[in-house]
């Protein structure tokens, strides 16, 4: 059987763009000609629509997918309060089960080329009283890749997340520079020292915009190959 195909998105916090990153990934690969569809397996800060909770994360990742998906394939997990998701799943009653999420995530790789997974809050965030985050990346077995928003205070988050995922025994397939602040002085020498403290150049250097797919999207930078040969790893 091959090998499903994909990428584990993460990120230094929460509220730094892995979504938007995401979605913006999803569009690049379907450039190469791929199938693609995004996944974000645990989502917490739902609305009531069409008789079900949503998360708006997971249906952008849905849009951007290249076939039409039912919403569990996309997320199967989705808790209405918008607090940590091992807190918003015991309020609901519920654990998250790492296994089906991993038997949901099969099943999508099976009808496309790769899926992009998206994570919830950063690295470490718990998802029940015994695993987190890391730990859902791990059962996937995806390269991970680390969104970093570049904002005063990012290099050390991104030092210390980037050291765990080593610590994990993870493949670290590198990471993007998210520009979430509109005039962030330094930001040039920031994602040097980045580059130089992780490793790797960025995979992609996303400037600041309101909108995923606005005119400014234009002024991002996308190292097409180098995600390309990941992806295809």
């Amino acid at each position: 059987m091959m090998k499903a195909r994909g990428l584990f998105i993460t990120g230094t916090d929460t509220g730094i763009g892995k979504t938007h990153v995401s979605v913006r990934l999803l569009h690049v690969l379907q450039g190469f000609g791929l199938r693609v569809a995004g996944m974000k397996p645990v989502a917490s800060g739902a609305k009531w629509q069409t008789g079900q909770w949503v998360n708006d994360d997971a249906l952008a990742l849905r849009a951007a997918s290249s076939l039409p998906l039912a919403y569990q394939q996309v997320n199967p997990y989705v808790f209405e309060p918008p607090v940590a998701p091992h807190l918003a799943a015991e309020e609901s009653g519920e654990r998250v089960d790492l296994e089906r999420i991993h038997q949901t995530f099969l099943a999508l790789a099976d009808g496309v080329d790769c899926v992009i997974v998206e994570g919830v809050g950063g690295w470490r965030v718990p998802l029940n009283a015994d695993e987190d985050v890391s730990d859902l990346a791990r059962a996937l077995g995806l390269p991970v890749v680390l969104v970093v928003g570049l904002r005063l205070g990012c290099i050390s988050h991104a030092r210390l997340t980037h050291e765990s995922i080593m610590a994990s025994g993870l493949v670290f397939g590198g990471w993007i520079a998210n520009q979430i602040e509109a005039d962030l002085p330094r930001a040039v020498e920031i994602i040097a020292t980045l580059t130089c403290a992780l490793g790797h150049e960025p995979l992609a250097e996303l400037a600041f915009h309101l909108e995923s797919d606005g005119p400014d999207a234009l002024k991002d930078h996308w190292n097409r190959g180098e995600i390309l040969r990941l992806v295809e790893a």
